[in-house]
């Protein structure tokens, strides 16, 4: 059972965005360790096993050097003008696919001091595939299908679907094509319009709760699911 992530989590979260260096993050470790990351494989843990049940090929990774479920609390600074060495966050992913959890069809969370936030779907396409994509949006099958989760998502209070990107239709489509929005897209995820606030994260409901939402979002991350076993 998971009973919520402990007060002291979120408190070194919050101590982390004042103390963003590495100083202090040495310092504190053990706190990170203890307060942060084990109750996070903790959640991650109990809800990939809950999503199997649905979803049975659902992967998660318990691993802590950035391979397994848990994105790293290092940042990547070689190409940000932000220099502080640290997330002020904790974030997973659940993937379905044998490759990367960051280029497959996933679900995702990030814990901050004053809440938790969730996904379902594609942060990014690469080359191969968006087109595969963008085919799947022209299919008279996956088209339609597809349309019609993001009405429903988009209808539900709470819920937004993010992933716009380009000004025009691509190439090769029709400029009035029916599903013209969604041919300009450059990624697909569905998320919650706000975070689950921090008495939730910190509450025995917390997997109740995220279980739920990730479940409404699930049909974003299972057609695309349908687009991965397209791409070439």
């Amino acid at each position: 059972m998971f009973s919520g992530f402990p007060p002291a989590g979120l408190q070194f979260l919050s101590e982390l965005a004042n103390n963003n260096n590495k100083d202090w993050f040495n310092d504190n470790k053990d706190r990170f360790k203890a307060d942060l990351q084990q109750p996070a494989l903790e959640f991650v843990a109990v809800i990939g096993e809950r999503l199997q049940d649905v979803y049975p090929k659902t992967r998660y990774d318990l691993r802590t050097n950035g391979g397994g479920s848990l994105m790293r609390i290092y940042r990547d600074t070689r190409f940000s003008k932000d220099k502080t060495p640290y997330k002020t966050a904790i974030a997973g992913m659940w993937w379905e696919g044998l490759g990367k959890k960051t280029v497959s069809p996933a679900f995702g969370f990030q814990v901050t001091a004053s809440g938790i936030d969730l996904m379902a779907g594609m942060f990014g396409f690469p080359k191969e595939v968006l087109a595969a994509y963008r085919d799947a949006i022209a299919d008279e099958t996956l088209g339609p299908e597809i349309a019609e989760i993001v009405a429903t998502i988009e209808a539900l209070d709470g819920y937004a679907i993010t992933g716009e990107h380009y000004k025009k239709v691509p190439r090769g489509f029709e400029k009035d094509h029916p599903r013209e929005r969604l041919l300009r897209f450059a990624s697909l995820y569905g998320h919650l319009s706000e975070s689950i606030p921090a008495e939730v994260v910190l509450s025995p409901d917390l997997v109740d709760v995220c279980y739920d939402h990730l479940i409404r979002l699930a049909p974003i991350q299972q057609w695309l699911v349908k687009v991965m076993a397209r791409v070439k």
